[in-house]
């Protein structure tokens, strides 16, 4: 599905260590929505389990290569949903419990698109972005493998 409708701004990828504020990223982008019907937006928090208490997360990456591969996978997400636009914020660096990490929005003509293209931007996040991610709890530390169900995730969208 093509996408002749996007602005040259239509892709917003920003890696950044600084908490930011899920609202105001959300009206910001609704507020230029460019024509489009339908907006989603997605926030993943800082996930802290009563069983299983983290005190911090810290998440590495390579700069250049995170950003690349970021707006790659968000143009992939434009072309084959034919959004409008897409922004994606994800944090690295030290993070406390309840923080957001990611926003991913994506605008669009319909609902439809708009979910899934959301959809499929986080399910690529979580199994294929160049992040590593360190949790620091009550049990000690460890850095985090990756979890079968969010392959299976990734692989509906084959």
């Amino acid at each position: 599905m093509g996408n002749i409708l996007s602005p040259k701004n239509a892709i917003v990828v920003k890696l950044q260590s600084e908490i930011f504020n899920p609202g105001d990223e959300s009206n910001q982008f609704i507020k230029q929505a460019d024509g489009g019907g339908a907006a989603v937006t997605f926030t993943g928090l800082v996930r802290s389990l009563a069983d299983n208490p983290i005190k911090k997360m810290t998440l590495e990456h390579y700069p250049a290569l995170a950003q690349k591969q970021l707006e790659n996978m968000a143009q992939t997400a434009l072309e084959r949903f034919g959004l409008i636009k897409v922004k994606v914020i994800h944090r690295y660096g030290a993070m406390y419990p309840n923080e957001p990490i990611v926003q991913v929005m994506s605008l669009s003509a319909h609902r439809q698109a708009a979910f899934d293209g959301a959809n499929f931007i986080m399910d690529w996040l979580k199994t294929d972005a160049p992040f590593w991610k360190f949790e620091e709890g009550e049990n000690g530390a460890e850095w985090v493998a990756a979890k079968t169900v969010d392959d299976n995730a990734k692989d509906k969208w084959k």
